[in-house]
Parts: C-alpha cells; sequence; structure tokens
C-alpha cells in the first residue's frame, strides 16, 4: 500500500507568480503528471496544507481546475495560507472538509492505514495550533483507531527543526508537548506527517516518527544559522512516498519531480556486474 504525499502548493491566481519568481501552478502540474506515472500508482494522495497562497476563492478555483488532472484520489489539510471557508465553498462535493465542524478535520482509511487528517490553523497566524478541542478529537480518534495501523497528519510540524525563522512558525510548543503524550499511547501510529518547512526531516516524536516533506515548487533554504534569514531556493521539487506493509512498517521514499537521466542498469545481460 503505498500513501503519496505533497505539501506547500501555494497557488497563486492564475498567471501569477509566488514571490515574483516562482510559478507554482506549473509546478502542480509537473507533480501531478508525474504521480499519474507512477508504476505502481499511489492508493492516495494526502496534501498536507498551504494549498494555496492567500486562500482567497479565486486560487481555490484554479487549485481545483488544477487538481483535475490527477488521477489519483487525493485528500486536502489545510495550513495557514489557507482558509476554511473557501476551501469548502470550492469543493463542495468533499463531505469530509465539513465534518469536523469548525475545523478541517476527518480520518479516512486508505488501504489498511487510519489517517487521522489535523486542522492546526490559526486565523491570521503563520504559527499553528491544536487547541483543547482539537486535542480532544484527536485524542477520540486515535482511540477509536486502537487496532489499526495509523498516520497522524496536520500542516505544522510538531517539533524544532534548527532553521529559525521556521522554528517561529511551528505547531505551538504546549499543543505539541500534549500532541506527542497523546500519540506516545498508542504504539500502533507508525508515522506523523507534516508540511510547512518545504524540506524532507525525520524526527523522534512521541515513539514514533515526525517527518516533513519538500515542495512540488520551491523550498526553505537549508541554512541553521541561529540568524540565518527567511529565505527560500530552487532546489529539486519533491514529494513523499509512504509505503506500508505489516511485517515492516512505513519505509518513506521521497521521490523527485523532475526528470532525471536514466535508469541505466547495473549488469550486464548475463548477469555480471558493469565495470
Amino acid at each position: 500500500m503505498i500513501l503519496a504525499q505533497i505539501s506547500d502548493l501555494h497557488i497563486k491566481n492564475p498567471g501569477a507568480l509566488a514571490y515574483r519568481r516562482v510559478d507554482t501552478a506549473a509546478a502542480l502540474t509537473r507533480c501531478t503528471a508525474r504521480l499519474n506515472a507512477l508504476d505502481p500508482r499511489p492508493d492516495a494522495v494526502l496534501m498536507t496544507g498551504d494549498l494555496v497562497d492567500q486562500g482567497t476563492p479565486e486560487q481555490y478555483r484554479h487549485l481545483k481546475s488544477l487538481l483535475a488532472g490527477l488521477e489519483i484520489p487525493y485528500y486536502l489539510l489545510v495550513g495557514n495560507h489557507d482558509e476554511r471557508a473557501a476551501l469548502r465553498a470550492a469543493f463542495p462535493e468533499r463531505p469530509e472538509l465539513s465534518s469536523g465542524g469548525e475545523f478541517v478535520q476527518y480520518t479516512v482509511d486508505i488501504g489498511p492505514l487510519r489517517v487521522i487528517a489535523l486542522d492546526s490553523l490559526q486565523p491570521g497566524e503563520s504559527a499553528g495550533q491544536l487547541c483543547d478541542a482539537r486535542l480532544a478529537w484527536l485524542a477520540a480518534q486515535l482511540d477509536a483507531a486502537r487496532e489499526r495501523p495509523v498516520v497522524v497528519a496536520l500542516h505544522h510540524p510538531p517539533f524544532m527543526c534548527g532553521i529559525g525563522h521556521m522554528d517561529d512558525l511551528r505547531l505551538d510548543p504546549a499543543a505539541a508537548s500534549q500532541m506527542a503524550a497523546l500519540v506516545a499511547r498508542y504504539p500502533n501510529v507508525e508515522r506523523v506527517i507534516c508540511g510547512h518547512v518545504h524540506r524532507p526531516m525525520f524526527v523522534r516524536f512521541g515513539g514514533t516518527i515526525a517527518s516533513a516533506v519538500p515542495s512540488p515548487a520551491h523550498q526553505v533554504a537549508l541554512d541553521l544559522r541561529d540568524d540565518a534569514p527567511s529565505a527560500f531556493m530552487m532546489e529539486p521539487p519533491a514529494f513523499a512516498l509512504h509505503h506500508y506493509d505489516a511485517a515492516t512498517g512505513i519505509v518513506t521514499h521521497h521521490a523527485y519531480i523532475d526528470d532525471a537521466d536514466g535508469p541505466y542498469p547495473f549488469y550486464e545481460p548475463e548477469g555480471v556486474l558493469i565495470d
């Protein structure tokens, strides 16, 4: 079973560039083509927030038109650049987006996995939050899924990554601590996955592993100095493929979107290693 994860699409109005430089719509188009071409295809694609850049109805309409080319079932989460009401209005056929009451959060079964999608959005803020109501909802969902493997997904990383300006915008530390304590009670949680940081990251969290993914467009500059400026790089765009097997659990691969030279064989047709 394969779950693809993309994040931080930052779709603008048609024809507009992010930061006057990044064609995020073209990046998403290349990403969907790459996902469609995978063999085997993922069972589903989870999009962990910052779907658009300013949360406007026009941007969500543009996003929806771009996703029409994706031939794989997909699920949407909100990030700090998103707006709940506009997202729901653009995707009225997606009942899961309204099943969480005030919040865009839901559960979905993808093969043997139960995915718990959390809403970490604080309207008007770049940092994330899980209030008491959202933490209580998470606790109830974890308890209900204790008999099956679980992936918990949210936009904001519940950990520090060492990139100072992104750590300032992570999930609220108190909420992250409460989340970690909750997750630690359930050894069936295979992974906590997030976006927001535009880079691949892995860390121990709540007795399991938390991971983040690159963007299909621009990446946050990898600069671990305490006073590093907020900046982005046009490094190779990528996404994650979470491969689940009952005997092993989840193994995560990062797949690059753009074409690369190859593949080339390691062995001659008769089985001899090429020298």
